[in-house]
């Protein structure tokens, strides 16, 4: 029997949201000829630091009224709101937008999220922006720092984030580069 695509967008979503994040899902910023930064270690470059944080975060997506409704192309609207712990101790608030398609596995959204909190002990506010796309089942993420969007101890901040799930859990590498503080 065949599904009716209204009936897949709310399972569509639900995976894009448990099973997209899974996938690596931003390049590596360190090169071939720079190592890789760690936490207890990071790489200078004039006045800018180069650096990673990890840890958890936990994430409560709940479902919006779309503005637009289209039989042949089903849109979804979702708020965000996350908690995260470790390096990054930040909460953040978003919204997501998907699309479905008829094809089984084939899908994408986007999201912004602000997150306000303290990177590595530096207090203030970022937002990262998600684009995400399944293509028949195999899908891509990006969630990188909008340019120019830190405040605070946080003004000048650039990065990458990638998410996994392992267990059930949420988890987040974010390579980022940030001025020294005078």
């Amino acid at each position: 029997m065949k599904t009716s695509i209204h009936t897949r967008v709310p399972v569509f979503m639900a995976f894009m949201i448990l099973c997209l994040p899974v996938v690596v899902l931003a390049p590596n910023l360190a090169t071939a000829e720079t190592p890789a930064p760690s936490s207890t270690n990071p790489i200078k470059k004039g006045s800018t630091v180069t650096s990673r944080a990890s840890g958890t975060f936990e994430v409560k997506i709940n479902p919006l009224t779309p503005h637009h409704k289209d039989e042949t192309a089903p849109l979804g609207r979702l708020s965000i709101d996350k908690q995260f712990q470790g390096e990054l101790d930040a909460t953040s608030t978003g919204e997501m937008l998907t699309a479905g398609t008829e094809v089984t596995g084939s899908a994408g959204y986007v999201a912004m999220e602000r997150v306000a909190g303290k990177l590595r002990g530096r207090s203030g506010t970022f937002v990262l922006q998600h684009s995400g796309t399944m293509n028949r089942g195999s899908p891509t993420l990006s969630v990188t720092v909008v340019p120019d969007s830190g405040t605070g101890q946080l003004a000048g901040l650039d990065g990458k984030m990638t998410i996994k799930i392992e267990g059930g859990k949420h988890f987040y590498d974010f390579q980022y580069s940030l001025p020294e503080l005078p």
